[in-house]
């Protein structure tokens, strides 16, 4: 490669490690480049490059699924949810937290996003548990660690984006998120269990929940568990597509939200449509932008050149899988999901299938490994928040976070070497492709 391809590269790098949002440092690095260090190219083209992108209407369904989750933070969903997590898991050792990672699975269906999730937790839960004597880093750990069950359990938005980045099925991405979620929520359930023996936390009930009672939470909560599995179903019978789904949640989460709930009010519309378009605005900014890095590898055929080299090195699909694996967890400590699954996604993709790797498997562990780089110390994204919320020091939330971290890493494993925890359930419900 000559220094022409490694100056935007560069550019791109040191902007980012300066903290530079990373749209501003893709563009800083990709738009010099066609400005000055190939002048003959019309920069017209790279414009249209950026825009064409969203022409795309299957991106319709981001603001769609965007607009639904910031509808359902005031409706009264993720109440009712907790309410549903307390009576199925409440009576145990250590209670609160296991409602704290159930309501992440439950809550998986409904925000789709770490961040969210995270943010609300921190708000309801978290002074809860330090009322009932638990350790602020430890209860912040557990927020911090189920919170990323939230991005693979469908809806997740980071479903969404790499399936349409990549141009695969929406449908089998979300049907493939369950497992993994599944799987992280019993391991952070038993952890959680062995610490709150050892330290002595209670349940917050004395007993398990009535099945009269259960029965009752699940029906308050039933409108909203309609949600994940109405969508898959839905995707699956052909009902309607990805981005007729992300409408119909729209819609049917503003309809709980005001008729059902009732828990809408008018000063409410604004805080939703400020969410909405500023959640939109931040995808489909690096959606655009993404075209145009498109465009400079394209050009300089770095993807080809990649492609030959990992080939060339007689990798096996898992050799290959373990590297990406490291590859991600590093990024995924300086970069929130969406920018990796839109720029590696494409490029990563087609050498996945050169060897035999099943898209979706790979997928899958492309967005489970984001995940867990966004509560990697030193940078990771999901750690920084949940600190600053709580006013908790990053060293000590660190090494807190440091067993959550040990089992999403175990769980990335046990779904690298055994594909069939993540198509066992697409495949029962689309067929093996």
């Amino acid at each position: 490669m000559n220094l022409d391809i490694w100056i935007p590269i560069f550019t791109i790098l040191t902007l980012a490690l300066l903290n530079i949002p990373i749209w501003i440092a893709i563009l800083g690095g990709v738009l010099p480049y066609f400005i000055f260090l190939q002048p003959d190219l019309p920069i017209q083209i790279v414009a249209q490059r950026i825009v064409a992108v969203t022409e795309s209407s299957s991106y319709m369904a981001i603001p769609y699924f965007v607009t639904a989750g910031a509808i359902m933070n005031y409706s009264g969903i993720s109440k009712r949810l907790m309410d549903l997590a307390d009576g199925l898991v409440g009576h145990l050792t250590g209670g609160l937290g296991h409602v704290n990672v159930v309501l992440s699975v439950l809550m998986g269906g409904i925000s789709g996003s770490a961040a969210a999730d995270a943010a609300m937790e921190c708000k309801i839960l978290v002074p809860e548990m330090e009322k009932r004597g638990y350790d602020r880093n430890f209860s912040a750990a557990i927020t911090v660690g189920s919170s990323l069950i939230t991005p693979i359990i469908p809806p997740g938005m980071g479903l969404i984006v790499f399936a349409f980045a990549t141009q695969i099925s929406v449908g089998r991405m979300f049907a493939a998120g369950y497992v993994p979620g599944l799987l992280c929520m019993i391991f952070m359930m038993i952890y959680v269990y062995i610490v709150s023996k050892k330290r002595n936390y209670k349940g917050t009930r004395t007993k398990m929940a009535s099945p009269r009672e259960i029965g009752r939470l699940f029906v308050n909560a039933l409108w909203a568990l309609i949600i994940p599995f109405g969508i898959v179903m839905g995707l699956r019978q052909g009902a309607f597509t990805a981005t007729e789904a992300g409408a119909i949640c729209a819609w049917y989460a503003l309809f709980i939200g005001v008729f059902v709930y009732k828990e809408i009010k008018k000063e409410h519309i604004w805080l939703i449509a400020k969410e909405s378009i500023l959640g939109t605005a931040t995808v489909m900014i690096l959606i655009c932008i993404a075209g145009a890095l498109s465009y400079f590898l394209t050009y300089e055929r770095i993807p080809q050149a990649l492609s030959s080299m990992m080939l060339g090195m007689d990798l096996n699909k898992y050799q290959f899988l373990l590297m990406v694996n490291v590859l991600l967890l590093m990024v995924g400590m300086f970069m929130e999901g969406g920018a990796p699954q839109i720029i590696l996604g494409p490029l990563l993709m087609p050498i996945a299938l050169s060897l035999g790797i099943d898209p979706i498997h790979f997928g899958i562990i492309f967005v489970f490994n984001l995940g867990i780089g966004n509560m990697t110390p030193p940078f990771g994204i999901v750690l920084y928040q949940v600190s600053g919320l709580l006013n908790v020091k990053l060293t000590s939330l660190s090494k807190a976070c440091m067993p959550f971290i040990l089992i999403m890493i175990l769980v990335l494993m046990l779904i690298t070497f055994i594909p069939d925890l993540v198509l066992c359930v697409p495949n029962l419900i689309y067929g093996v492709a």
